[in-house]
C-alpha cells in the first residue's frame, strides 16, 4: 500500500461511526453482516449507513457480495493488511525486533488453548426465537449431556414459540417447560449468563437480518431456513419443522463431540464455520 492510499484508510476510519462500523465487520468475520443489521447493531439510519459503507469500500477497508437477494459486507482483509504492512514497514527504524513483542502478542489471543470448563454456555440467536432458536437450545440441552447449557433469544421475539415447535419436541420426548420467546437483552445484563459460544441460526438465503452479538464468545453462523414461513398443508409445513430440526441436530451433534480442551481459538473457529458450512451442502 502507498501512502496515497494509506492517507485514504486513515481518512475513512477518522469517522467514528465508519470506525465502529470497521471494527464490526472484522470481528463479524467470513460471516459479514447486512446493511440493515450493521445499521441496527450501531444505532444508526440507513441513509447515513449506506454513505459511510461506500467511503470504507473506496477506501479498500470493506467489501460486499450480494447473497441471494441480499448484500453482506465484510472486512477486506487484504486492505487491512496492505495499511498494518504500510504502518509496520519502517518498524522501530529498522529494529524490528522491538516490534515483534507487540506483533506477537496480538496473534497470541488468538492462537491460546480454550480453557477447559465443566460445562460451557451456549446462546443460539434468531430473530424471532419461536422455531429454529428454540429447537437448537432444545437439541443442545439433550446431545451436551451436561457438558453444554443452551438458551436461546431472538433480536425481535414474538410472543411465543411456534406452535408446530412445540408439538415437534414434544413427539421427540422433548420437555418443552423451557421455551419461551425472549429478547436477546435479556443475555446482555450484567447478571446474565456469560456466553462461551454464540451461534446465529437464521438463514442467508432468505435475506434475513441476523443479529449480531457483541462481546468474546466464540461465534459462528449456521443459518437454516425458517420453516415458520412455508407455505401449504399442515402436513407440508410440520415436515418443514422436522427437516430444521434434523439440520440442527447434525450440526450440534458434530459440536458436542469437538475436543474442545485441546483446540486454540483459531483452530475451534475455523472449525465452527467448517461445520455449517459442510453440513449445509450436506443437507
Amino acid at each position: 500500500m502507498d501512502k496515497k492510499h494509506a492517507l485514504s484508510a486513515f481518512a475513512a476510519l477518522s469517522q467514528p461511526t465508519r470506525l465502529d462500523v470497521f471494527r464490526l465487520l472484522v470481528k463479524a468475520g467470513e460471516t459479514g453482516m447486512s446493511s440493515g443489521t450493521i445499521g441496527e447493531t450501531l444505532d444508526v439510519r440507513q441513509n447515513t449507513m449506506s454513505t459511510n459503507l461506500s467511503i470504507l469500500t473506496q477506501a479498500g477497508l470493506i467489501r460486499n457480495e450480494r447473497q441471494g437477494r441480499s448484500i453482506r459486507y465484510f472486512a477486506d482483509m487484504d486492505g487491512m493488511r496492505g495499511l498494518l504492512a504500510f504502518l509496520m514497514e519502517d518498524c522501530c527504524g529498522g529494529r524490528p525486533d522491538l516490534c515483534q513483542p507487540v506483533i506477537q502478542e496480538i496473534a497470541c489471543t488468538c492462537k491460546e488453548p480454550a480453557v477447559p470448563k465443566d460445562t460451557y454456555n451456549v446462546l443460539f440467536l434468531c430473530t424471532g426465537n419461536s422455531a429454529r432458536s428454540i429447537l437448537a437450545e432444545a437439541i443442545m440441552n439433550r446431545e451436551g449431556k451436561g457438558k453444554f447449557k443452551a438458551f436461546s433469544a431472538g433480536s425481535r421475539p414474538g410472543p411465543a414459540p411456534h406452535p408446530y415447535t412445540l408439538d415437534l419436541l414434544k413427539g421427540l420426548n422433548y420437555d418443552t417447560g423451557f421455551a419461551r420467546s425472549k429478547s436477546w437483552d435479556e443475555f446482555a445484563g450484567p447478571d446474565a449468563p456469560q456466553m462461551d459460544f454464540v451461534f446465529t441460526v437464521c438463514d442467508n438465503a432468505a435475506a434475513e437480518e441476523c443479529p449480531f452479538w457483541p462481546g468474546q464468545p466464540v461465534t459462528a453462523h449456521w443459518g437454516v431456513p425458517d420453516p415458520a414461513k412455508v407455505d401449504g398443508p399442515e402436513t407440508v409445513r410440520r415436515v418443514a419443522f422436522s427437516e430444521t430440526y434434523r439440520m440442527l441436530r447434525n450440526r450440534i451433534a458434530i459440536f458436542a463431540n469437538l475436543p474442545i480442551g485441546s483446540l486454540d481459538r483459531m483452530s475451534l473457529q475455523r472449525t465452527l464455520d467448517d461445520i455449517g458450512k459442510s453440513t449445509a451442502k450436506a443437507d
